[in-house]
């Protein structure tokens, strides 16, 4: 997804105006929400800190692509942004795994009681 975004703010000035609108926002409000989303939460996943919660507006973006913009596209044009949106739903269901940041901060710390 970094990828994406990345090619999205190289472009921002030809995409500010340009851009699908399926909010009905703005333009180039929709942009910055999408590059949100593809950039900043996508680093959030990488590093595995808030996984569950960087995930929502990833998804929100690929349904809002999938469905709204790219509704009337042939299905080979949609298959990217579907098969994101099932591997971060995926990620929203799974969480962190062992090797995340979340889960060095938020582990359960097991107490050990001598008798």
């Amino acid at each position: 997804m970094i990828y994406h975004g990345l090619t999205k703010l190289l472009n921002y000035e030809q995409l500010r105006n340009a851009f699908p609108d399926p909010l009905g926002l703005a333009s180039h409000v929709s942009l910055i929400l999408i590059l949100f989303a593809e950039i900043g939460c996508s680093i959030l996943i990488i590093a595995g800190h808030l996984i569950r919660l960087a995930t929502i507006p990833v998804i929100a973006g690929m349904i809002a692509a999938g469905f709204v913009v790219h509704a009337r596209d042939p299905f080979s044009v949609r298959e990217l942004s579907l098969l994101y949106l099932g591997l971060f739903m995926v990620l929203l269901i799974t969480g962190a795994g062992s090797l995340s940041v979340d889960h060095y901060l938020f582990r359960k710390k097991e107490w050990f009681s001598r008798k």
